[in-house]
């Protein structure tokens, strides 16, 4: 919840003391903001001055203005915002998919724990397992389409996401499972009403690591299958020496994985 500073300072129903303490936490947030702010610009700066003086060679490590440059001319044809779009695309179906697929395993593991011992070991494995090992083998099973995309990024994620929601399942507080089953309660009950509900802001919390996860995902299904979006920018960027292609393509993939981040902080925000 944000806090006004005008709201505070008028309130009534805060002691001195407490909006004493409220006012040198917003204080503090807005410090925090402001250095996160001057890091960022002095990186920038500190880039943009390097080029100048030689000191790093703008062809290799680009800059700054050449980025913008880049950006400015892709987006005058619109294409920057195909390749934008097409990895938002598949970054938005991978994350759907890894949420409703992790969900629904989560729930058949706590519902027959006998089901969950037998995988258990195999989820773990193919947790540990180094995703891009399997992407050359999705292309021969899939093709070089979208399809091997959304696998190769749903395959990132989502057995992670079922071992820990399963985990979170199957350590809810016993006293609420056993004060439905007092009252009568089946065990869809306890799903329904007890472990679902007490288990959304561990829902929330792996959707907010996963859409990271289904970006990184995307980018490494673009690398080796795709036509079009930023992974494949950056393939192609560096292949033909554009790198400033490549370059803007990870600065954008950096905007574009805050602001998915902050979209579901704002969600979790409207929750609690």
């Amino acid at each position: 919840m944000k806090i006004s500073k005008k709201k505070l300072l008028n309130s009534t129903q805060l002691s001195p003391s407490h909006k004493a303490y409220l006012l040198n936490y917003l204080k503090m947030i807005r410090n925090v903001r402001i250095y996160q702010i001057l890091i960022i610009l002095c990186f920038i700066a500190a880039w943009e001055i390097a080029t100048w003086l030689g000191i790093l060679d703008s062809f290799i490590f680009s800059s700054p203005s050449r980025v913008i440059k880049s950006f400015l001319e892709m987006a005058a044809d619109g294409s920057i915002f195909y390749h934008i779009g097409v990895t938002l695309l598949e970054t938005f179906i991978s994350f759907t998919l890894v949420i409703l697929i992790g969900i629904l395993f989560a729930v058949i593991l706590w519902w027959n724990r006998s089901i969950a011992k037998v995988l258990e070991p195999y989820l773990v494995v193919l947790n540990s397992l180094p995703k891009t090992a399997l992407a050359p083998v999705f292309i021969v099973w899939l093709g070089n389409n979208m399809k091997t995309i959304i696998v190769a990024a749903v395959s990132v994620a989502v057995f992670g996401s079922i071992i820990t929601l399963y985990t979170d399942f199957i350590n809810v507080e016993e006293d609420k499972i056993k004060l439905i089953r007092t009252l009568g309660g089946s065990k869809r009950d306890v799903l329904f009403k007890v472990i679902i509900p007490s288990n959304i802001p561990s829902v929330i919390s792996v959707m907010k690591v996963n859409i990271g996860l289904s970006l990184v995902g995307v980018i490494i299904g673009e690398f080796l299958a795709s036509k079009a979006g930023l992974g494949y920018l950056i393939i192609y960027g560096s292949q033909v020496f554009k790198l400033d292609w490549v370059i803007m393509s990870i600065v954008i993939l950096c905007i574009l994985a805050t602001g998915l981040y902050q979209l579901l902080a704002y969600f979790e925000n409207k929750y609690k």
